[in-house]
């Protein structure tokens, strides 16, 4: 079951890592998290089963190096999603400290040759509390090797208990956030989460500990009660994903806003490099709809003013450049507000500039297809087709209406 669960754990961190974090960047972290979760969970299937010694040889010492991340990683995403900002500080670097130490403290060993490594897998495989006579890390002078080994797991719970405090801390002062009203699936989302990790972290480290104290790390195998705890907690952190399908998108809040500061939108009069901000009204009920609202408004302002529909790399990424919106809020925006690509929005703004050309009598000197290169549109086929879609009617019967009427 261990094996089946760190297989499908490693599974589900690579798609989310190859399908969603070039979009999403918080799922870095969540693909990371997830990722070494799982290695630390088939690490565990594969001493306690006794698996061939080249595998464990693979395993030993080389995968413990980056289970100290795995507690950085959850922080770092639940902090991202909290904060609607994903990227790393100077000061995270100090969370790569325990990491770096033992990184440092195995070096020896890393370079030991593979025949050597051998004859320590065999001795665990034969025995995991031969664990004491294997000098793996130079920790071992100043530290027993069963604290060591126990540190990985307490400094996840560490992280877990850390990630928990600034959540609860965001769950009491969200009536002054300015988070998204329809994104409140995220709530039950991080919950169970955070939650199942708990679970996982002190089952695993409730047993680590007993084990420690009795000195006999073989006793660890027999604690049956807390590992189903662990079972619980890993295959309910697994399986939590399948029913959030939308945890990929983030919780945002308004970009650069605290309860004192206001979002920034588009000023026409000055350009669109420089901003201007919104009039926050404090206290609102329906603040979050109003932050919808003022997308919608400030998007229909910046193309009307700016009119950025006509450069060809107009998309949700340029839009954001222009309004100060992060792509990923107009992206939810037109997805579940508006219900309506932004393709499609773009290219009605795109058929409106068309249908001025033509009523100004730009037909007298330039074909439709340049008329359509005019508005933005990249070919003469994707130019027929929003007309059409649009209006009911491909341009050249709007060209004959407009010559009709003006007769």
């Amino acid at each position: 079951m261990l094996l089946f669960l760190s297989l499908a754990g490693i599974i589900l961190s690579v798609v989310l890592l190859v399908f969603n974090a070039g979009r999403y960047k918080p799922t870095y972290y969540l693909g990371g998290f997830f990722f070494l979760i799982s290695i630390y969970a088939l690490t565990f299937h594969l001493f306690i089963n006794s698996y061939p010694v080249l595998i464990l040889t693979i395993f030993f010492v080389h995968s413990d190096i980056l289970i100290y991340l795995t507690g950085p990683l959850l922080f770092w995403y639940i902090r991202s999603v909290l904060t609607d900002k994903s990227h790393l500080r100077r000061s995270d670097l100090w969370h790569l400290l325990p990491a770096f130490i033992y990184l440092i403290s195995v070096i020896p060993y890393l370079f030991l040759p593979w025949n050597e490594k051998m004859a320590n897998a065999a001795m665990l495989a034969s025995d995991i509390g031969n664990l004491k006579y294997i000098r793996a890390s130079l920790l071992y002078s100043v530290l027993p090797p069963r604290l060591v080994f126990i540190s990985r797991p307490v400094l996840v719970a560490v992280y877990a208990i850390g990630s928990s405090v600034i959540f609860i801390r965001w769950l009491i002062n969200r009536k002054k956030r300015t988070v998204l009203s329809h994104q409140h699936y995220m709530i039950p989302w991080l919950t169970a989460l955070l939650g199942f990790v708990l679970i996982l972290t002190f089952s695993h480290l409730t047993a680590m500990t007993e084990a420690y104290i009795a000195q006999d790390l073989k006793l660890f195998l027999t604690l049956r009660l807390l590992h189903v705890f662990s079972g619980i907690g890993l295959t309910g952190l697994l399986i939590s994903l399948l029913f959030f399908p939308s945890i990929l998108y983030g919780m945002p809040s308004i970009p650069g806003a605290s309860s004192a500061t206001t979002p920034l939108v588009p000023n026409p009069v000055q350009g669109p490099k420089l901003l201007s901000r919104v009039q926050e009204e404090p206290g609102k009920p329906d603040f979050e709809a109003e932050y919808l609202q003022e997308i919608g408004r400030s998007l229909d302002e910046c193309m009307e003013k700016l009119q950025p529909y006509l450069q060809n790399d107009c998309n949700l990424a340029y839009m954001a450049k222009l309004t100060g919106f992060p792509a990923h809020h107009l992206a939810y925006y037109f997805r579940e507000e508006r219900r309506q690509p932004f393709n499609e929005y773009r290219n009605l703004w795109r058929v409106q500039h068309a249908k001025k050309l033509i009523r100004e009598g730009k037909t007298k000197e330039l074909t439709l297809e340049a008329i359509g290169l005019l508005s933005g549109f990249s070919t003469r086929n994707t130019f027929y087709k929003a007309f059409l879609k649009s209006e009911g009617s491909p341009p050249g019967a709007f060209v004959d209406k407009e010559s009709g009427n003006k007769r």
